[in-house]
């Protein structure tokens, strides 16, 4: 999932203070300034989450904000059917290509196979397994959009009004489930070389992908994407366990 907040901080501070910062920051993106982590919204939201109570409570607002910000700088979005229909329809090219694979007697052929459906289900399944399990814990989506370093990669947008009062714990699952279904893609199109003509080097490019990949997770995810957010949610979920003792 594309998509990346700067949430961060702690504390507590007076629902009256929460009631002005949303009004100042709602102000501000009405009239233009959409960069949240400047106008303080993220750190708000880390002082609003460690209360559900407080989290429920500003949820409306801070969807409303967020929403608002996103739309403002993000012009080109598809509604989220379309998104999950064309990465649904890249997933079955990579099933196709698998069956190639099992069916090629060129051993370059069912090599190349297995490599597509390695890359195919990588990009393709990402967004679709954030999507099934966020609408599973009760987070929904506005849109998909293009984002990141060129060349763009799809990403999925949360409603945050809904994310606000899914559990943290919750939360947290639904941003690993991304990044698990695309660490596990190039292992399952692996599981089908032994029964392929594929040739070794087929398989060895295939675990270098599956690895490759792991480390690019360890190295970066941890710091600027899926697993950075969950371990925010994580400590989130300590943190409103920690207040309940």
């Amino acid at each position: 999932m594309a998509e990346s907040t700067n949430e961060s901080g702690g504390g507590s501070e007076p629902v009256e203070e929460f009631q002005d910062a949303f009004a100042r920051i709602s102000a501000a993106v009405e009239a233009g300034d959409t960069d949240l982590s400047e106008l303080g919204f993220w750190r708000l939201l880390a002082k609003v989450k460690v209360d559900p109570a407080l989290s429920a409570h500003w949820a409306d607002q801070a969807g409303r904000i967020d929403r608002m910000a996103f739309e403002a700088r993000v012009r080109t979005r598809f509604p989220v059917w379309l998104g999950n229909l064309v990465l649904l329809l890249e997933a079955l090219v990579g099933a196709a290509a698998v069956v190639v694979a099992l069916r090629a007697t060129n051993e370059v052929l069912a090599g190349l196979a297995l490599i597509v459906a390695a890359v195919a289900w990588s990009v393709s399944l990402h967004d679709p397994a954030h999507w099934a399990v966020g609408r599973l814990v009760g987070i929904r989506f506005t849109c998909y959009f293009l984002g990141g370093p060129f060349p763009p990669r799809p990403g999925l947008k949360t409603d945050y009004a809904t994310y606000l009062r899914t559990k943290p714990g919750d939360r947290a699952l639904m941003h690993a489930s991304g990044a698990i279904a695309t660490k596990l893609a190039p292992f399952v199109a692996l599981a089908f070389y032994p029964a392929s003509a594929a040739p070794a080097w087929a398989a060895w490019l295939l675990l270098a992908i599956g690895l490759f990949q792991i480390a690019t997770d360890v190295l970066f995810s941890t710091k600027t994407s899926d697993w950075k957010k969950v371990r925010r949610e994580r400590a989130v979920a300590r943190a409103q366990v920690a207040r309940t003792r």
